[in-house]
């Protein structure tokens, strides 16, 4: 991989990398695709990372088919698909992390300890062996993008950080490999994440400025929809995460709600003004 790169940084072209844990959707391949519109060669690595999972999470049971994946990759025009194995990725006696101290103590931070530290080790080990230009990542994971962002600004990176809008299945599900744990039923219901914003930007356009009353009215939306349960619904600075109580400037909502056994995520961006 690290051969491949410095061939093409010496003929003067333009690496874009998307890490991702595989089991692509339509989602993934818009981040490819706009990789390709930045750059001149695509990279896109497969790796389920170990280490941002938790004892009770979903490790053994992450969606896997690294065949359907390189067709679609292939298909998609990306030039390398990197697939590194995790004796490689973390050899014996591994012992060195990197950490985002702030920026990954609220939400999922909060939820998942030592998430956003396994996401910051690979993505530095990922940046190290790929050696891109840029790097793009889906705005979903909004929190992750901010922690990247910081880790490049902080580590003096060469690595431009570019943030791809939310993409959504037709009923405004966002797209997610987890979205395969859902049964039918459970598929319906999980609809009632962007429903929930939609009901937010709606309020705050009619005046609604209180946080805690918000929380509330949405906590009351999303349990009346069957096998939800609320992980978090938060209201924080779009820069940094800190809580948001009066909603007088752009501010982000993000939701975490199980629905079934699928934890899923979701985020908007309100603006008071418009």
């Amino acid at each position: 991989m690290r051969a491949w790169s410095d061939r093409v940084r010496r003929e003067g072209e333009r690496i874009a990398l998307v890490p991702t844990m595989g089991y692509f959707h339509e989602g993934h391949l818009a981040l490819m695709r706009r990789a390709k519109e930045l750059a001149d060669k695509v990279v896109v690595s497969l790796f389920v990372n170990p280490i941002q999972f938790g004892p009770q999470e979903d490790l053994a049971a992450y969606p896997r088919d690294l065949n359907r994946d390189a067709r679609l990759a292939e298909e998609t025009g990306v030039d390398v698909l990197f697939v590194p194995q995790v004796e490689e990725m973390y050899p014996p006696g591994f012992q060195t992390f990197v950490e985002v101290t702030e920026l990954s103590k609220p939400l999922c931070g909060a939820k998942r300890p030592g998430h956003f530290r396994g996401v910051a080790t690979v993505v530095l080990k990922l940046f190290n062996i790929v050696r891109p230009h840029l790097a793009v990542f889906g705005l979903k994971d909004y929190q992750q993008y901010l922690v990247i962002k910081r880790l490049v600004k902080d580590l003096n990176l060469e690595v431009e950080i570019v943030g791809h809008p939310i993409v959504r299945e037709e009923d405004g599900l966002a797209m997610s490999s987890r979205n395969t744990y859902l049964s039918p039923e459970e598929r319906r219901s999980a609809t009632c994440l962007y429903k929930a914003l939609l009901l937010a930007r709606e309020r705050v356009r009619e005046g609604v400025r209180e946080a805690p009353k918000l929380v509330e009215e949405l906590s009351r939306f999303i349990l009346s929809h069957p096998h939800t349960k609320i992980d978090y619904i938060s209201f924080v600075d779009p820069e940094d995460l800190s809580p948001v109580e009066e909603i007088s400037k752009p501010t982000l909502l993000a939701l975490a709600v199980f629905v079934g056994r699928a934890r899923l995520i979701d985020n908007m961006i309100l603006e008071p003004n418009k």
